[in-house]
Order: structure tokens, then C-alpha cells, then sequence
């Protein structure tokens, strides 16, 4: 049937987060003496959520973060990356405006499902000035599941009024992959995101260099 509705992943799809996620880790990092992490090494650590973040950060400098110390550190760099969301640098990946805009002109419903809290994805999507485009943001928090589950995937399509079947997964990592797969439909990913390998490797149904790909490939097969 066709797609009605567009349901991107968050960090490393729509939004290059990767100078914050950064900044905000190398700020907890440097509370407990150990030297900043590189951003070359962020693509290995984001995509599961910010403990595992912090987790792999901390294991990156030789250090077990685990129980009340994960929770502790856990809590500063949410305040930090809260009051710094988008300072040091995170803004729209090229051509996803402009795919956002021809998908509202075209009626299709717009969602986020990411592992980020819904709290931090829209306080993220309100100073990009993406907030007006998106009729639903699901975090792992939103329902209480993360993906690769497909629930919330498909609270997503809910609540953009459509059958999940009748929506499409974009994103960036094996983590997006397993749920469309999960879901049962269709994912476009991208290779610029956040994957330890890359993202051609976990068989997603189409892979684009760039957002402008995109449109064309929903009409051929999609729309």
C-alpha cells in the first residue's frame, strides 16, 4: 500500500548531534580527570542512549562505569546537554529540510523515533526550528521501549493517524535496520550517522548518499 507517513530516527539521520553528544560527554569525562574523547570516536558510541554513551566513553579512558556511579554521571550530562542542546554545532544534515517540506506539501504524516528522551529530542527538534514539522516524537521513555522494538515505531504511526504498514523507516544504524525490520516495512538509510560499521552492512531495502535521493526513490516505489 502506499506510504502515508515518514518516520525518521533523530541523532545521526535528521541531525548531526554528534558536537554535543561530545561536548556533553567530555564535560562529564573532565569532572572525573580523564582526558576528552575525539570526535572521530563518537560513531562508535551513539545510537543506544546516553548511558551506553557515557559507558563507552568511560571504558574508552579505562574506567568501569556501572550502578550509582552510571546513575551520577548520568544525571550531569543530561543537565549539561539539556543547557547545551545545540550550542557547539548540531544542525539539520543537507537536504533534509528541503525532503521535510515536499513530504508535508505532499500530505504525508512526519514522526521521530529515536533512543533519545523525548524531553532532549524536542528541546533539540524546538531550536533547529523542526518542532512545527513532526506530528509525534517517540523517545524510549514515551511508552517505556526502545528500539529495536517495533512498539515504538509503531506508536509513531499512530499517532500520525496511519497504519504502521502504511509508514516508512528512516535512519543511520543496525538499530533502525532491526526495527523496520521488527515493524515489518521498509527502511532508507543513510551512511553519514552514528554506526560502528557501515550502515550498507545490515541490509537495509535502500541506502541514499544524500536527502535529495530520497524523494525521487519514494515516488518510484513508494508514493
Amino acid at each position: 500500500m502506499p506510504v502515508r507517513g515518514l518516520v525518521f530516527d533523530l541523532d545521526g539521520t535528521l541531525v548531526n548531534t554528534a558536537p554535543d553528544l561530545l561536548a556533553a560527554t567530555n564535560h562529564v569525562l573532565a569532572l572525573d580527570g580523564l582526558a576528552p574523547l575525539q570526535a572521530a570516536q563518537m560513531n562508535n558510541f551513539v545510537g543506544h542512549g546516553a548511558k551506553a554513551l557515557l559507558t563507552r566513553g568511560f571504558t574508552a579512558r579505562g574506567c568501569t562505569l556501572s550502578g550509582a556511579a552510571l546513575e551520577s554521571r548520568y544525571r550531569t550530562f543530561l543537565d549539561f546537554y539539556m543547557n547545551n542542546i545545540a550550542a557547539a554545532g548540531s544542525a539539520p544534515y543537507p537536504g533534509v529540510v528541503a525532503l521535510i517540506e515536499r513530504a508535508k506539501a505532499h500530505g504525508l504524516g512526519l514522526a521521530v523515533c529515536t533512543n533519545k528522551l523525548e524531553a532532549l529530542s524536542v528541546r533539540l527538534l524546538d531550536e533547529l526550528d523542526l518542532s512545527r514539522h513532526f506530528g509525534a516524537v517517540i523517545g524510549p521513555d514515551t511508552i517505556g521501549v526502545a528500539k529495536p522494538d517495533a512498539a515504538p515505531f509503531r506508536e509513531a504511526a499512530r499517532r500520525l493517524n496511519v497504519a504502521a504498514a502504511e509508514a516508512l523507516m528512516l535512519g543511520d544504524s543496525e538499530t533502525d535496520v532491526l526495527t523496520a525490520r521488527a515493524a515489518g516495512v521498509p527502511i532508507i538509510a543513510v551512511p553519514f550517522g552514528f554506526t560502528p560499521e557501515p550502515v550498507e552492512t545490515y541490509g537495509p531495502d535502500h541506502l541514499v548518499q544524500h536527502f535529495d535521493e530520497v524523494w525521487p526513490l519514494l515516488e518510484r516505489h513508494y508514493l
